[in-house]
């Protein structure tokens, strides 16, 4: 059963709402002097994406932002999650370029002239294919690269972004990327994986204590979670949800929160991770002033003969979105108090959730019943773990705006906003509306 759309007054004074995007997603990567990133070449590569769509013009934020950011406003949204592309603010990954700074200069002050507050997320997987030929995220060296990345945009942006991630996601960044090969750069290895591993973890703490001796602070990292359930109570199949919920869920909190890495992970990975690894696990802790929670659904994992980790994900009896995805509310709710524990005293914000569906505009308007009920059911969720102790700050919604989805190209549909992508019409849904309504009360 639907829960009742929560509003505004059911939340702590002060909670955020906001959307979130990605630049790679909504910018447009052939504009504004942008380089290469590896996007570009994995999709340019037959067979890694659908269609072979590349972000080159995806919805073209790039020329579209003030448009997009009146949206926000006029939504009744007070924040903005948006990131700065690597690759278009040092093309080569080491070179700032003055045009990509300006742009996300305009940005910025395009939010705070809307009374918009903005939430920047330093890299959402647009590493400049210069470093990427280097080794990427296999190589130690993208530490102190993506620390030199980092201090260049806050140096322009940190005197007005409220707070800033260092990271999404770097589960996708490292495994889903480099042993499952679905994202860029394709890779299907596991010592490519474990070194991606740490280094995305390395980058992130030698970034925050770079950040921090500049004065910088409301500093924390994005990190995704999915519900792992066995298949069965047999004792294998157990073992393999343990296994893939200590790769997904406990590698990047418990490394970030102090407790090092699973065991049940380094059960593959450890004789492939970097050399002398254990002596970074201070700088990996570095201490966080938040966390940012995305959730979308949960997998159910069967075991499987063959080598380490040995299980596969197999679909679900619950409804789903139009990737698949099973809707469970309850994994969100799960999560907050899971992190909750993990990480006492740190705020927590959900900071992406969303579901994909094939809207269509008929007569001028979007009807996405579907993604109404799941907004308001975990926006349910989230508000039940406030009240169950969670000290959860803001939630923002995925995505403001229909994108390019990664490997999928841009059939699935996130946005709460649909982007006809020959026009580059926006067209609100019928869940902007009804978000609008809720945050006006």
């Amino acid at each position: 059963m639907t829960s009742p759309m929560p509003t505004r007054k059911d939340f702590p004074e002060g909670f955020l709402f906001g959307v979130s995007t990605a630049a790679y997603q909504i910018e447009g990567s052939r504009f504004g002097g942008a380089g290469a990133c590896h996007w570009d070449t994995f999709a340019a590569t037959p067979g890694n994406v659908t269609l072979a769509e590349g972000g080159g013009v995806a919805c073209d934020h790039y020329h579209f932002w003030e448009q997009d950011l009146d949206l926000i406003r006029d939504g009744n949204f007070d924040a903005y999650r948006f990131s700065t592309s690597w690759a278009r603010v040092m093309p080569d990954g080491v070179t700032p370029n003055p045009e990509g700074l300006d742009f996300y200069d305009r940005l910025v002050d395009g939010m705070a002239e809307r009374g918009l507050t903005p939430s920047l997320t330093l890299y959402h997987w647009d590493l400049p294919s210069d470093l990427a030929m280097k080794g990427g995220w296999t190589n130690r060296d993208i530490a102190p690269r993506f620390t030199d990345y980092a201090l260049a945009v806050m140096k322009r942006l940190g005197d007005r972004v409220d707070m800033t991630a260092t990271l999404n996601e770097p589960w996708c960044i490292a495994w889903l990327s480099h042993f499952l090969g679905v994202h860029a750069p394709g890779l299907r290895d596991i010592r490519a994986a474990a070194h991606a591993m740490h280094h995305t973890l390395l980058a992130h703490g030698t970034a925050m204590a770079a950040l921090r001796a500049e004065g910088h602070d409301n500093l924390g990292i994005v990190l995704n979670f999915e519900t792992a359930h066995p298949a069965s109570r047999r004792a294998d199949d157990m073992q393999a949800a343990l296994r893939q919920d200590a790769i997904y869920n406990r590698w990047f909190i418990e490394a970030v929160t102090g407790a090092g890495y699973p065991a049940a992970a380094l059960e593959g990975l450890q004789p492939h991770l970097p050399k002398d690894w254990q002596a970074d696990m201070e700088t990996i802790a570095a201490p966080l002033d938040w966390i940012g929670i995305n959730h979308y659904t949960r997998a159910i994992y069967r075991a499987v003969d063959g080598p380490w980790p040995a299980g596969e994900a197999i679909p679900g009896p619950l409804a789903k979105t139009q990737l698949g995805w099973e809707i469970r509310p309850d994994g969100l709710y799960e999560f907050l108090m899971r992190v909750g524990q993990q990480a006492k005293g740190t705020p927590l914000y959900v900071t992406e959730n969303g579901m994909a569906w094939d809207d269509r505009v008929l007569d001028g308007h979007v009807s996405d019943d579907i993604r109404q009920a799941y907004i308001r059911d975990h926006l349910a969720a989230a508000k039940r773990a406030i009240d169950d102790g969670v000290d959860l700050r803001g939630f923002f919604q995925w995505s403001l705006l229909d994108n390019y989805e990664w490997s999928h190209g841009y059939g699935p549909r996130f946005g709460i906003v649909h982007v006809d992508y020959e026009t580059q019409k926006r067209t609100p849904k019928g869940s902007y509306l009804m978000l609008r309504e809720a945050l006006n009360r």
